[in-house]
């Protein structure tokens, strides 16, 4: 069995309208919900082998932020092959993933993370908010194995579940 994470990026910060899409950074709120996050995994034992992530700054700044909470101190991926996206190229992306990773992190952007969830499992999700998390169980051994529609989801959260 391996585990995937689809995390979609932290709240992103539109102060700046001189900058272009790739290079927005993460609002306040943003940069506030990642300890927040990493808590919630980190109740849940979960502890990633691999971070995949856009290269985009918002998804960067998350894959960073959400590595130093958890005091991961493995590889992150940055590639700008997730910045936007088909779901059908993030599945052949990940099936591309070194079998020794059992568990894996994959940061990315809507509208594409939500559909790549939709596409993986039969519980349906309206959309996934800045820094949702879906914890999937895939009935994998090795990751070319990965097809839609063979995961089973472990959970669905995101930061105003635990914002007070």
């Amino acid at each position: 069995m391996k585990k995937l994470y689809l995390i979609r990026h932290a709240k992103s910060d539109w102060s700046d309208l001189s900058k272009n899409d790739f290079e927005r950074g993460l609002n306040k709120r943003g940069k506030r919900s990642i300890p927040l996050m990493a808590e919630a995994l980190k109740k849940r034992g979960i502890m990633p082998d691999l971070i995949l992530s856009s290269a985009a700054k918002r998804a960067r700044k998350t894959a960073k932020g959400l590595a130093k909470e958890l005091r991961y101190k493995d590889e992150i991926v940055f590639d700008e092959a997730l910045y936007f996206t088909e779901p059908e190229e993030m599945i052949a992306y990940i099936q591309r993933t070194e079998d020794r990773y059992e568990s894996v992190f994959l940061i990315g952007h809507n509208p594409e993370m939500t559909e790549l969830s939709n596409m993986l499992t039969e519980t349906y999700i309206d959309n996934i908010p800045t820094l949702g998390i879906v914890g999937l169980t895939l009935p994998i051994e090795k990751w070319e194995e990965f097809k839609a529609h063979k995961a089973k989801m472990d959970f669905f959260i995101f930061p105003k579940m635990f914002s007070t």
